[in-house]
């Protein structure tokens, strides 16, 4: 079979690779690039990166190239990125990068180019099961990448390979070292791709100019200075820069709500502060795996954040919007994220979260 595998520098597509070269697949590497800066202080690795994809193919013996959707990654996730923290809300431009870029700009050059299927080192399975083609969730539950592929449609999983399916992180490693691979003790990378190791709040302030504004407390209290209500998220603890307070009770604070409008954010003591806790969200932009929900209502498990424990949940479908009651409650949850449902290791699909049933302050969201 003839395969492209998307190489972006590290260990888990290098080995990729590997396996399917040595499952005697006809294997080609293509280093994607979906950002440009001209700053030169930015952080981003992209060069390196790709010379160490390169550097991974000619071990290999394989052929490689790049290609550039900087450009598409601008207009059909960047803008989306911005759109939503203007919002107020908390984005995940890897969801989106997943359908629109990997799986679909770079799916379409792949398979211009003659090859039958798309291989890519995410922690993830595929299956063919009565006619539907099913995400399933990796061996390695501490790497699985489901909750990033949610958006993916039955068209892209029967062109998608995800060799490291079966695989435990450890694993990966050993067979990188032992081929000689020259990125097998390269660090995994992190964050977002487009903001390099940059500040994320001076990076963001440069497309969505910030105004300071206060930080208060449930009852109105001013406890210090926000840099901009849009860098904020439910159950955030950094960068607030509140001290020790006569009247606190000494806990830790952290973000419970934001009002975009007032340019306000409200923060409370501890962890498991009840301005955090919900048990109930709406969600919009429904995708289903299979095309269409198990059924109008049904009951699974969800994520509402990546690498969440799975928690039961009662799910009502209408139309691209759900419903979704938990059996406990969930703390901070972030509009804008997404709740992704499962049964078992089977992946159903997702929605973007928009509403929470969590306590309200003022304006705040």
């Amino acid at each position: 079979m003839r395969l492209t595998v998307g190489m972006s520098g590290g260990v888990d597509s290098s080995v990729a690779a590997l396996l399917l070269q040595r499952d005697r697949h006809d294997v080609s590497g293509v280093f994607m690039r979906n950002w440009e800066d001209a700053d030169p202080d930015s952080g981003c690795h992209a060069d390196a990166d790709r010379k160490d994809a390169l550097a991974v193919c000619a071990k290999l013996g394989i052929p490689f190239q790049s290609v550039n959707f900087a450009a598409e990654y601008r207009a059909q996730v960047f803008t989306r990125f911005l759109d939503e923290y203007r919002a107020g809300r908390t984005p995940n431009p890897d969801v989106l990068c997943n359908r629109e870029i990997k799986f679909g700009c770079f799916l379409d050059a792949a398979h211009a180019a003659g090859a039958e299927k798309l291989a890519t080192g995410h922690y993830a399975r595929v299956a063919f099961d009565e006619g539907r083609w099913k995400l399933l969730r990796a061996r390695d539950a501490s790497k699985d990448q489901t909750y990033f592929l949610y958006m993916l449609d039955q068209q892209q999983l029967a062109a998608a390979v995800f060799p490291l399916g079966g695989l435990l992180k450890t694993e990966v490693r050993r067979l990188a070292g032992d081929a000689g691979l020259p990125v097998a003790s390269k660090k995994d990378s992190t964050g977002i791709c487009f903001i390099g190791e940059r500040d994320f709040r001076a990076f963001l302030a440069t497309y969505l100019p910030a105004r300071t504004g206060e930080i208060r407390t449930p009852g109105g209290e001013c406890v210090g200075e926000h840099a901009g209500a849009m860098f904020y998220t439910p159950g955030q603890r950094s960068g607030l820069q509140i001290g020790g307070r006569a009247a606190g009770n000494g806990a830790a604070w952290y973000v419970i709500g934001k009002d975009i409008d007032n340019n306000i954010v409200y923060v409370d003591q501890g962890h498991d502060s009840a301005w955090l806790q919900s048990r109930s969200l709406a969600a919009s932009e429904a995708h289903w795996i299979a095309g269409a929900p198990p059924a109008a209502r049904f009951e699974c498990t969800a994520m509402a954040r990546y690498r969440q424990p799975v928690q039961a949940c009662h799910v009502e479908v209408d139309g691209d919007r759900c419903n979704v009651r938990f059996d406990a409650s969930q703390r901070a949850v972030a509009p804008g994220q997404s709740v992704v449902f499962y049964r078992g290791d089977a992946c159903l699909g997702g929605a973007v979260i928009d509403t929470t049933d969590a306590p309200t302050i003022g304006g705040a969201a």
